[in-house]
């Protein structure tokens, strides 16, 4: 089996246990994974430093529900088949559709202003 060196030319200084992860993922990786790790390892860099970033269920949920007025609210448990039936096209998971009616009725209860 024939052994290939790859020099990289790196800002800050590594590590010791840098070194040893880098030589780990290399030496038990295809190095097709390791390239698109390291693609989706970059999209996040940009977008966490454009500002952009949003992850995880808590955002998509806070994306729903964080400009809803009492009286939405109230709508959309009312019409809360037609609401699954939204959410379910959009990709939303059922425990991200209940996080989402958890504050719907959070909401709900608290007075109009």
């Amino acid at each position: 089996m024939e052994k290939f060196t790859v020099e990289l030319p790196i800002l800050t200084k590594v590590t010791d246990l840098e070194l040893k992860k880098l030589k780990e993922y290399f030496k038990d990786m295809p190095i097709t994974e390791i390239l698109s790790g390291l693609k989706f390892a970059q999209s996040r860099w940009t977008a966490k430093d454009a500002g952009t970033l949003k992850v995880g269920r808590k955002s998509m949920v806070q994306k729903e529900v964080h400009s809803v007025t009492t009286e939405q609210a109230q709508w959309r448990l009312k019409n809360w088949k037609m609401m699954i039936s939204n959410y379910r096209r959009r990709g939303y998971s059922y425990p991200t559709i209940s996080r989402i009616k958890k504050i719907l009725i959070q909401k709900s209860k608290k007075k109009s202003k």
